[in-house]
């Protein structure tokens, strides 16, 4: 009986860490992120408490989801249902206009120059590109005597997108003639 007890104290442990972790990212974790927090290696064990933990959250009554995502990620987050209800508590958004049409722009034309952002955006899209560089939306990386930009997985993770780069194209085309038709 003492050792069942202690089984199940064990598995209510890692439960509590890895609820914890999902929390505190407040971003999509990789399995290996996650077997740090539990500090061990192997990712089936892993997987085991993280298949358990979202038929717990399935099974309650609560705002919040565990969702596993591509890739071995995984993410806590609002069960869209409630976003629309609880939005105007945001304070502010992620993104003022000018960076977000900056990183709309790198996202419906990756991979792009940065020159040729700086062309259609202006000189101001420097301070654009730091920016989402800093926030982990963008990657830059050397190619050739230019830099090319591109959106990264917490980017497309955070929006919603998918993460084959053809595959959000599309979703972002959809999204910009839905806008574009309501502000008519």
């Amino acid at each position: 009986m003492q050792q069942k007890n202690s089984l199940d104290e064990k598995v209510s442990k890692n439960l509590l860490l890895l609820e914890a972790a999902l929390y505190v990212a407040g971003r999509p974790l990789d399995l290996k992120e996650l077997c740090s927090v539990l500090t061990t290696r192997s990712k089936n064990k892993t997987k085991k408490y993280l298949k358990l933990l979202i038929q717990i959250y399935s099974s309650r009554k609560t705002a919040f989801e565990i969702i596993e995502l591509k890739e071995d990620r995984y993410v806590l987050q609002l069960k869209a249902e409630y976003t629309h209800l609880v939005k105007k508590l945001v304070n502010r958004p992620l993104l003022s206009s000018g960076p977000l049409k900056t990183l709309s722009y790198i996202a419906y034309r990756q991979p792009i120059s940065q020159k040729r952002v700086i062309e259609v955006r202006g000189q101001h899209a420097y301070s654009h590109v730091k920016l989402l560089k800093e926030m982990g939306l963008i990657t830059v990386e050397r190619s050739g005597r230019s830099l090319a930009l591109r959106t990264t997985d917490y980017f497309a993770d955070y929006f919603g997108l998918a993460l084959e780069t053809a595959i959000m194209k599309r979703e972002l085309k959809k999204i910009f003639e839905t806008e574009f038709k309501e502000e008519k």
